[in-house]
């Protein structure tokens, strides 16, 4: 899980946003970001940076490792490499979530999870029209040429040029950059709430 970004354009730590939950309890941004890598995997770690320890001490919900980035300034390469590097010889893959995208379909991010545990050679991401991006699955095979990145330079090419298996995940093109888009996606998941809490499972 990258959130080690210090949400210049939004002008405070987006990880912190508040949500609210059907019982009036509070959760923050990246608590359901957390959530959302157990959906992919027991082992969640959450690779911060520009507002660590802070979100660490705020959130409810602990990944089963956090991982400081001292240099997470240089880019997202830096993170990358951060969260590959603390895993350990025996993973046959990495899933790559970034912890402003609430919107992520749960269904969708299961059937993700599932295929790459099927195929785990395989590289695998979200389609995003042109190009794949996140959530992405990152065999190992693939781990030297996205440590190579530098810069703010996601694993998008790597996929790319690997030709990687592309998904449709409903819900990743709703990222939150700008007060703006917090208010839109914010009403959006207020309308899902109520609607799971009206139509039930």
């Amino acid at each position: 899980m990258l959130a080690a970004g210090a949400s210049r354009r939004f002008g405070r730590p987006k990880a912190l946003l508040a949500l609210s939950e059907g019982d009036g309890r509070k959760r923050t941004l990246l608590d359901c970001a957390i959530g959302q890598g157990r959906l992919l995997s027991r082992d969640v770690r959450v690779v911060c940076g520009a507002w660590y320890p802070l979100v660490r001490f705020r959130c409810r919900m602990q990944p089963s490792r956090w991982v400081p980035v001292a240099d997470w300034n240089e880019g997202v390469a830096t993170s990358l490499a951060a969260g590959i590097r603390s895993v350990g010889p025996r993973a046959k893959g990495v899933f790559v979530l970034v912890a402003d995208q609430p919107l992520l379909d749960k269904e969708a991010l299961r059937a993700f999870g599932e295929a790459a545990r099927c195929f785990p050679g395989l590289p695998a991401a979200a389609d995003y029209g042109r190009r794949p991006g996140v959530p992405a699955y990152l065999p190992r095979w693939l781990w030297p040429e996205v440590l190579a990145l530098e810069g703010d330079r996601g694993a998008g090419s790597v996929l790319a040029k690997a030709k990687a298996t592309r998904l449709n995940i409903p819900g990743v093109h709703e990222d939150i950059d700008t007060p703006e888009d917090w208010a839109r996606i914010r009403e959006a998941l207020s309308r899902i709430g109520l609607q799971a809490r009206q139509f039930p499972d």
